[in-house]
């Protein structure tokens, strides 16, 4: 190693100045992000850190129809975001999407364990007793049974939301 390797000082990286291309990665993730806000609902806005400009400019956004315009829109949403405090903007957003994943991770859970119930009938209603022992086994297993007569004459599939309800009542306890 040479003498220059040796004085090599790290910290001498953080100094130099951001190339074009690291800009404009940056500020088109700022842009994504407001476009993801714009999804969001109004009371789900309020809990951000959000100066007033800010969400102005995001409602202002939701109800633009003209894609250009909007296009120009969550351009600016994206400028003033770049003033605003993104790191904690964007933790809040994933908080939103992390209870959303979970809800949707639930939700098919629930349609999981209905299917297996139509399906296999007994052995998934034991299984499911076993995993929920709380659960009402008469209630349950009057829902299957009716909710199987409803397949076999093909009418609509009233018992199996019913079955839907139940579980989801069930783990929302558990």
């Amino acid at each position: 190693m040479s003498d220059f390797d040796d004085n090599y000082d790290s910290e001498f990286d953080d100094e130099l100045p951001k190339s074009k291309s690291q800009i404009k990665r940056e500020m088109t993730a700022l842009q994504e992000l407001g476009n993801r806000l714009v999804e969001l609902s109004d009371s789900q806005l309020s809990q951000l850190p959000l100066g007033d400009k800010l969400q102005k400019a995001i409602v202002e956004a939701r109800h633009m129809k003209h894609r250009e315009g909007r296009r120009r829109q969550l351009q600016f949403i994206g400028k003033l975001m770049r003033k605003a405090d993104h790191e904690a903007i964007a933790a809040g957003y994933e908080q939103f999407a992390e209870k959303d994943r979970q809800s949707v991770q639930r939700q098919h859970l629930i349609e999981r364990w209905r299917d297996r119930m139509l399906s296999e009938g007994d052995d998934a209603v034991g299984e499911f007793l076993q995993a929920y022992p709380e659960t009402d086994r008469q209630q349950l297993r009057q829902l299957v049974r009716n909710a199987l007569k409803e397949q076999e004459h093909n009418k609509p599939p009233a018992y199996a939301r019913k079955l839907f309800r139940f579980i989801r009542d069930l783990l929302a306890d558990a």
